[in-house]
């Protein structure tokens, strides 16, 4: 998992979603210090945040870690 890939598409889907980033992380009950220690330290983010916030944008999880570039959910 690159941890820069995941603040990327978390930053990238606020901004297409109009959605501020201290909402998300409000409405996901997530830290605000998130998208600095992916973008700046070595910190791997619990599966419970990356699930939460893939469920928030309705997005699969394989694209917020960046395995693949659709969005889709493979329900």
């Amino acid at each position: 998992m690159q941890n820069a890939q995941i603040a990327f598409h978390i930053k990238s889907l606020c901004i297409e979603r109009n959605i501020s980033i201290n909402q998300l992380f409000r409405d996901c009950k997530i830290r605000k210090g998130l998208i600095y220690d992916l973008e700046k330290r070595d910190y791997t983010p619990s599966v419970k945040a990356v699930s939460d916030i893939a469920d928030y944008f309705g997005v699969s999880i394989d694209y917020l870690v960046g395995r693949t570039d659709n969005p889709e959910m493979n329900r």
